[in-house]
């Protein structure tokens, strides 16, 4: 019981990463703002039942974010852990088939949401005395070679940021960390899953790591909520990559220019 009597919000949580990270945290006696921009938020709060209240809310958008700790304040009495989880893929598009306007709402979601997460959620967790805020990134921002351009500018974003907030949150005991999945099986990738599945060669999915699988949702909030507690009260600004050793090496077929890879 690592979150008994903790506040907690968790964006993105009507599917995926979110949904499994959320379902923990409330077994482990946390107390759960469900967010997600879709009816998946309330699907979640429902399979956790009354440690979970649901809010329907665009992550990147600032007065959602605020009415989300405004939630987590009212109805829990504060605010301990937030997961800024929410984000989207954008696609497989290389640079010059990536439009601006699909680049920038990539940025936004990606990137704007989980500065938006710090900047409300900050202040509330330093009011009670510290706690943690985990980001989702991914070992696409760490080096090229796991996701689309757009993808992975946001993500490596994403780690500099919480670098970035560690510094700037010096002295107020809250911990911001980046959580880095490697192909993990979500509403983001299902399609490939599913493939995959349907084809006979689910063996093949995560094949370039050196586990040989892709991951499941568990095995990624089961670090989301290491990132978050006590047991990691000496771990700052740091981003950890959970991928089966994928970027040991991220070992890719290459893409000449000009050319499509195979």
């Amino acid at each position: 019981m690592r979150f008994a009597g903790k506040s907690i919000i968790v964006t993105g949580a009507g599917s995926g990463i979110g949904r499994a990270a959320a379902v923990a945290f409330a077994a482990e006696g946390g107390r759960v703002v469900v967010a997600d921009r879709t009816e998946g938020a309330e699907e979640t709060a429902a399979m956790i039942g009354a440690a979970a209240v649901p809010i329907r809310m665009d992550a990147a958008d600032e007065a959602d974010v605020v009415r989300a700790v405004a939630l987590a304040c009212d109805r829990f009495g504060g605010l301990d852990v937030m997961f800024a989880n929410a984000g989207i893929s954008g696609g497989l598009a290389n640079l010059f088939d990536t439009s601006v306007e699909l680049f920038a709402d990539v940025l936004r979601v990606n990137l704007i949401g989980p500065f938006l997460a710090i900047k409300h959620g900050a202040p509330r967790i330093a009011d009670r005395g510290g706690g943690a805020i985990v980001l989702t990134a991914s070992v696409a921002g760490m080096r090229s070679g796991a996701g689309s351009p757009a993808y992975s500018a946001s993500k490596a974003g994403v780690i500099n940021l919480a670098q970035v907030a560690a510094q700037q949150l010096s002295g107020s005991n809250v911990r911001v960390n980046a959580l880095c999945p490697g192909l993990t099986e979500t509403g983001m990738t299902q399609p490939t899953f599913d493939y995959a599945r349907e084809a006979g060669k689910l063996d093949r999915v995560g094949r370039l790591n050196p586990l040989r699988r892709g991951a499941k949702a568990e095995e990624l909030a089961r670090a989301a909520l290491f990132l978050a507690s006590d047991a990691a009260s000496y771990v700052n600004g740091q981003a950890l990559a959970v991928d089966g050793g994928l970027s040991s090496s991220h070992p890719v077929t290459r893409q000449e220019y000009g050319k499509t890879a195979v």
